[in-house]
């Protein structure tokens, strides 16, 4: 009968300690959701372009259009015909300079997405888009989320935006995202 009861007692130890864990967790990611910044590896990006870099970019309303070099696949927004997916894979070229941008913007350092009140308040807009990264350099992940429902976007938020149009104009001279059809319709 001991040992059933201690047998119990470390269960329901152990279940509580688990559970107090994971409700760390939740906080942290909370914490991470609400201040719109990334956690992100403190070393330095190297000059050179690692053999590992890839990146996607998930954008705009709802997030359904979408660049990935993982996959090397792009998905085009359709609005009211859903999304289209094709393959499209970048160049060691095109890769290198969109890495080489990267440092300019200090991409591995922490980001500030939330503008500062004015007047006590923040203006927001609907619809909005988002912009979610998600970065592999030197077996780092660095990760990125936007949201554009702020009329002002941070000089961080610019600089990431900036970027990804960057990238998205690349992808837009491809011959494979131009045989994706025309999206129809429109956000309201």
């Amino acid at each position: 009968m001991k040992k059933l009861s201690l047998i119990l007692s470390l269960i329901f130890l152990s279940i509580g300690l688990l559970g107090c864990q994971q409700s760390g967790k939740e906080n942290e990611s909370n914490n991470e959701i609400s201040k719109n910044v990334t956690n992100s590896p403190t070393k330095k990006m190297t000059k050179d372009m690692p053999s590992d870099f890839d990146f996607s970019i998930q954008f705009g309303v709802q997030k359904k259009n979408e660049i990935s070099t993982f996959e090397g696949t792009v998905t085009k927004d359709l609005i009211a015909d859903g999304t289209a997916t094709t393959e499209l894979i970048l160049t060691e070229e095109e890769m290198k300079d969109i890495y080489e941008n990267m440092p300019e913007i200090n991409i591995a350092e922490t980001k500030e997405f939330t503008p500062e009140p004015i007047n006590g308040t923040v203006c927001m807009q609907q619809p909005y888009g988002e912009d979610e990264w998600k970065i592999i350099i030197n077996g780092e992940t660095l990760t990125h989320l936007i949201s554009g429902e702020y009329c002002e976007p941070t000089n961080d938020a610019k600089q990431l935006i900036e970027l990804r149009n960057y990238v998205f104009n690349i992808i837009k001279s491809k011959d494979e995202y131009k045989s994706l059809p025309e999206s129809d319709g429109g956000y309201q």
